[in-house]
């Protein structure tokens, strides 16, 4: 065979490996695959779902029964659904949990553990629970804090 015909096959092959490959993959999505880069970045990301994507009654249902479980990082009396006002690190973790409700169909336990995860991701040493009663709510995550009270205000 003429060497540029072997080339050809040599690209079809290929070609058409990466096709099986592609439709045989497994579909992965932010849930399960998204490691949390930084925590401005993020942040940013998150609070940009969170004034972006609005959610049907259903998906905001999975979304209240994902968050009520969990107490609100800055203010334990209230729960992550609702928290005692829209700081910044709430709407971060609504903007997340709508993303993955929305785009990704994450079901309530899914995103239970993905918002645990991020809390503990913005501050490894752990939020009192009253940060929002004790002088919290300008100071950044890591400093048990509420990262600011305005998206225009971010504070990390």
């Amino acid at each position: 065979m003429h060497k540029n015909t072997w080339i050809r096959f040599a690209l079809i092959a290929c070609v058409a490996l990466v096709a099986i490959a592609w439709t045989v993959a497994p579909e992965s999505n932010f849930a399960d695959t998204q490691k949390f880069t930084t925590v401005e970045e993020d942040t940013r990301q998150f609070i940009f779902w969170e004034r972006t994507i609005r959610l049907t009654e259903a998906q905001e249902a999975v979304k209240k029964e994902a968050l009520e479980a969990i107490p609100a990082a800055c203010c334990s009396d209230n729960s992550a659904y609702t928290c005692c006002c829209p700081c910044n690190l709430s709407r971060a973790i609504w903007g997340m949990s709508a993303f993955l409700i929305a785009e990704e169909g994450a079901d309530a336990e899914t995103v239970r553990a993905k918002a645990q995860e991020w809390i503990q991701f913005v501050n490894p040493d752990g939020f009192s629970g009253n940060s929002c009663y004790s002088g919290g709510c300008g100071r950044p995550f890591a400093k048990n804090g509420c990262g600011g009270m305005s998206p225009s205000n971010l504070v990390f």
